[in-house]
């Protein structure tokens, strides 16, 4: 039985763990507490799952770094085509210190996996990513 009590220390490791991955400089661009905050309305408990087993559980371990996290979860989301996710966790990435030649290697290796299309589209979501951002950050100044 899984425990969808959001005061609970799992919901809150998740929590925490969610909002290390957040920027504050690029509080215009989506990212997860937004992405959580939006399926409120749909199901009062989907946002528990997310925080609890996504970043309670899954996030948590220790086993990857933060950046090697990032980088499988760029590679899987390019390799199934889910764009909206990908470019999500392409911000992410810059948010927990990938540059954009290692997002771009990541991307590149998965050429002969995935084909030209997959890596082509993730490329064009990274470049989305770096123009909001940049955006984000003269409109900061």
């Amino acid at each position: 039985m899984t425990d969808t009590n959001p005061t609970t220390d799992r919901y809150q490791r998740g929590l925490d763990r969610m909002m290390e991955l957040v920027s504050p400089e690029h509080a215009g661009s989506y990212d997860h507490a937004k992405l959580v905050d939006s399926y409120q309305s749909i199901d009062e408990h989907l946002a528990d799952y997310i925080v609890s087993f996504a970043f309670g559980d899954i996030y948590s371990r220790d086993s990857l770094t933060q950046q090697e996290q990032t980088l499988v979860t760029i590679s899987m989301l390019a390799a199934l085509g889910i764009e909206p996710q990908l470019k999500l966790h392409i911000s992410v990435g810059f948010n927990v210190g990938l540059t954009q030649q290692q997002i771009v290697g990541a991307l590149i290796h998965g050429i002969p996996y995935i084909g030209f299309p997959r890596v082509l589209n993730g490329l064009t979501l990274l470049q989305q990513v770096m123009a909001e951002r940049t955006a984000s950050d003269s409109s900061a100044s």
